[in-house]
């Protein structure tokens, strides 16, 4: 069985990337997928969550165990398989890539393709530029400052906001298909 993962950020505008990965394979492949297929380290601290449909983080699943709570269970993505966390199309996930500012892509499994097995993970699909995998926390924080001044001016009475996520960018045409064998 393949999953079909497509993947967001709502730092970057026209950015996406799907990739296509073996159900059997772990979240440490999906990882290393992602890094290859965006650039990013592979050495930075990094975790998946796995989110309800409202983008709520639920279990997450680590590259490390940090041993911070002894009483919680801790599941590495070295150890855990897609397949056992991963059932249904629609299902969403959250990749924290940078720890000190909690960014993140957001992950959609977009389709489930059975009777298939793929060797390799690859990414099918590559449109825009990823954001840098890092950031100068004292560049963020003015950044986040001069978003909050601009949402302030714009709320008023008859504001109900949304987390500033587009959901249609998901289902946006004119990604460049490339090819390749399964």
């Amino acid at each position: 069985m393949i999953f079909n993962f497509r993947m967001v950020s709502d730092e970057v505008d026209n950015f996406k990337r799907e990739i296509k990965i073996d159900a059997d394979m772990t979240f440490l492949d999906l990882r290393n997928a992602i890094c290859e297929s965006v650039g990013y380290d592979k050495h930075q601290m990094c975790s998946f969550f796995l989110c309800d449909n409202n983008w709520e983080k639920e279990k997450e699943i680590a590259l490390e165990d940090m041993d911070f709570d002894s009483d919680q269970d801790v599941w590495l993505m070295d150890e855990v398989i897609l397949s056992d966390y991963l059932e249904d199309e629609g299902q969403r996930l959250i990749f924290v890539f940078d720890y000190m500012t909690d960014r993140a892509f957001f992950i959609e499994l977009k389709e489930i393709i059975t009777g298939k097995k793929l060797k390799d993970p690859v990414c099918t699909c590559s449109m825009g530029n990823p954001p840098s995998q890092t950031i100068d926390f004292e560049e963020y924080e003015a950044k986040i400052e001069a978003k909050a001044a601009l949402v302030a001016e714009d709320i008023d009475e008859d504001f109900y906001g949304s987390d500033g996520y587009n959901e249609d960018e998901f289902n946006a045409e004119g990604f460049e298909e490339m090819s390749f064998e399964e």
